[in-house]
């Protein structure tokens, strides 16, 4: 099974491979595999971006202090980021797979890390409080185009980075139980019409 995506518009495309010897990467001239075996760590995110809303990240380290980087989008043009969650996804859910069946002990995260999370969980909540005087005092002062700007603005950041925060809350899982919030939807099966 193969996957590559280029990180930028500039730079070569950032290839991997899962062979029967390992994780085979190729990245700007470098290359390498690693046993499944020697996979230490492998950590899931959601990382949106202005132009790609539905962008995946996991980062795996091997035992000897390497680490590289997957994403689930590539850059086509100056202005187009692509999406490839179904290709992402299937390379991931196989790279866990041969992992497992080579007996790999590798620590499974998600998410930001906890300390990173918590702080972003008090920023929310110090924006949230200065949100609501905003409105309790456009309200009481009957400036109504204030108070709908406030809740218009308050819907749409909810929108945003509640999807954010929600997906990447700090987990640890198992081979057995990727976090689905971590990885692209499922393709849709399509049905055929009679």
């Amino acid at each position: 099974m193969r996957y590559a995506y280029k990180a930028s518009l500039i730079g070569s495309a950032h290839q991997f491979e899962l062979t029967d010897a390992g994780l085979s990467w190729t990245i700007a001239g470098r290359s390498g595999v690693w046993e499944y075996s020697d996979i230490s760590v492998v950590k899931l995110s959601y990382r949106p971006v202005s132009m790609q809303q539905q962008r995946f990240r996991a980062d795996i380290d091997n035992a000897k202090g390497g680490r590289i980087a997957v994403l689930s989008t590539t850059w086509q043009t100056a202005t187009l980021i692509a999406p490839q969650g179904h290709l992402y996804r299937d390379f991931i859910v196989e790279l866990h797979r041969r992992m497992q069946a080579a007996g790999s002990r590798a620590v499974l995260t998600g998410g930001l890390g906890p300390k990173t999370y918590t702080a972003a969980l008090a920023l929310l909540a110090g924006l949230a409080i200065a949100m609501t005087g905003l409105l309790l005092r456009a309200v009481a002062t009957a400036e109504w185009t204030g108070a709908l700007f406030l809740i218009g603005f308050a819907a749409l950041f909810a929108w945003q980075v509640g999807g954010f925060i929600t997906r990447n809350r700090p987990r640890r899982y198992d081979f057995d139980h990727l976090p689905e919030m971590l990885l692209p939807p499922k393709p849709a099966i399509k049905r055929n019409e009679m």
